[in-house]
């Protein structure tokens, strides 16, 4: 990051970052992609992108961007949130999709825009549910958005090649602080059209940035070096998440990197304040694997689980 490269990226100059985002967008076999700030701002640019004021997208009830997004698309955008309810897996049924299409009257918004996410609380969504949904966006004119904030998980999780979980999508967004442990930022991916208006709405919304390259190289650092490291996460979920299976009588579910505490308050809480207790300090039932935590880490944990009394 210190030797970066670095220019002016509001006028597209930064070096860094023209790379950053040229390897994205190959690597996901798309014509163009934009470097921001976050994750939430990737998926308001493709909201704001593929749809105008007075417009509606579809999304899964508990979906990130619709849930956990300050509401940006309706408050920034005018677009109009329709949710559908999405199963545990993070599928939105397609009948469900199909049936909250609006019709051409002037008394509904216009659907333009379906989005979908992989992975949704680590459950990576399926190829052949990813190509249905594809087809039936297509069939009915519709624009579709993947969240991939851990698509590499995804596609670590599935041994597919992330080209072909977003070849049936319109624009992607991609985090790159996460599993891929870079400090900051996310890239939007999609056609060179769509990318050259979310690039004009992210000046818009302050996020224009000058010698961003800093934080490309991260990126960078992070696509070349931390992609399949990712299935240590995964493992480390995985022996976590048994070993809590064996005390909690199976009500413990993992997918890649989550593990998921599906526990009554009154059995969570006591058992967060014991691990507490042993210098872990937990607050929620999801727990999430990265690349700060090693070996040791998880044997300290599977210590502390193995000392809770029965």
């Amino acid at each position: 990051m210190a030797a970066a490269e670095v220019g002016d990226d509001v006028f597209g100059e930064d070096p860094t970052v023209n790379r950053l985002q040229s390897v994205m967008a190959e690597r996901l076999g798309k014509e163009a992609a934009l470097f921001v700030s976050s994750g939430t701002q990737a998926n308001l640019l493709a909201l704001m992108s593929h749809c105008e004021r007075g417009d509606e997208f579809i999304a899964g009830h508990n979906a990130h961007a619709y849930r956990f997004e300050g509401g940006g698309g309706a408050v920034l955008g005018s677009i109009q949130p329709q949710p559908v309810t999405m199963t545990r897996e993070g599928l939105l049924p397609l009948e469900a999709i199909a049936a909250a299409i609006k019709v051409d009257d002037f008394h509904f918004a216009k659907t333009r825009l379906v989005c979908i996410e992989n992975t949704y609380d680590g459950h990576p969504l399926p190829m052949d549910y990813l190509r249905s949904v594809g087809e039936l966006c297509r069939a009915r004119n519709l624009s579709l958005h993947k969240d991939g904030a851990r698509l590499f998980n995804a596609s670590v999780a599935t041994g597919i090649d992330v080209a072909e979980l977003v070849a049936h999508c319109d624009s992607t967004s991609v985090c790159l602080s996460k599993g891929l442990g870079a400090p900051v930022g996310s890239l939007l991916v999609g056609s060179k059209e769509l990318i050259a208006k979310a690039r004009r709405i992210r000046k818009m919304l302050g996020g224009g940035m000058r010698q961003a390259g800093i934080l490309a190289a991260a990126g960078l650092h992070a696509l070349e070096h931390h992609v399949t490291r990712l299935s240590e996460d995964h493992e480390h979920a995985r022996i976590v998440a048994a070993a809590l299976n064996r005390r909690f009588q199976g009500r413990i579910e993992q997918n890649t990197n989550m593990i998921f505490l599906l526990l009554p308050e009154e059995e969570l809480r006591p058992f967060l304040q014991h691990l507490n207790k042993h210098g872990i300090t937990i607050h929620r039932p999801r727990w999430v694997m990265h690349r700060d935590i090693n070996d040791d880490d998880v044997d300290w944990l599977l210590g502390a689980i193995d000392k809770y009394p029965s």
